[in-house]
């Protein structure tokens, strides 16, 4: 049978990231679904970044405005609205955003938990091969 999720939940992020879950550990815990996948919307603000990581979840990208950047250890990709990117678990990549910012969706699979995902410190991450910046 059909089910209607009325509203996702928004999960507070340093930076000025806003994230609103629809389905996943947050906001379907009951669905069947928390561990299979997660489904979230992202709006990052201009300049937003976060520390390298290396998940152990697969994680499709898909861009809606703005641009998306993906570094990792062969370089960086950049995926701008319409495009969409995939990685897979066990890569270290580092997701951030171009000067105007972005809104994305990004599906988890299998979900994503703050467990799973394993950011590194700042100041531990290095500099990726290839980094432009």
């Amino acid at each position: 049978m059909p089910e209607l999720i009325d509203s996702p939940t928004r999960i507070p992020v340093p930076g000025g990231k806003v994230i609103d879950e629809h389905v996943g550990a947050v906001n379907t815990p009951d669905a069947g679904l928390q561990t299979s996948v997660s489904v979230a919307r992202m709006v990052a603000p201009a300049g937003w970044s976060e520390p390298f990581q290396t998940p152990e979840f697969d994680e499709i990208t898909v861009v809606l405005t703005g641009t998306v950047l993906v570094d990792h250890d062969g370089g960086r990709l950049e995926a701008h609205a319409g495009q969409t990117v995939v990685t897979r678990g066990g890569e270290r990549i580092r997701y951030s955003c171009g000067p105007e910012g972005a809104e994305y969706v990004a599906i988890c699979l299998p979900a994503f938990s703050p467990d799973s995902v394993h950011r590194e410190d700042e100041q531990d991450a290095g500099e990726v091969a290839g980094d432009a910046q």
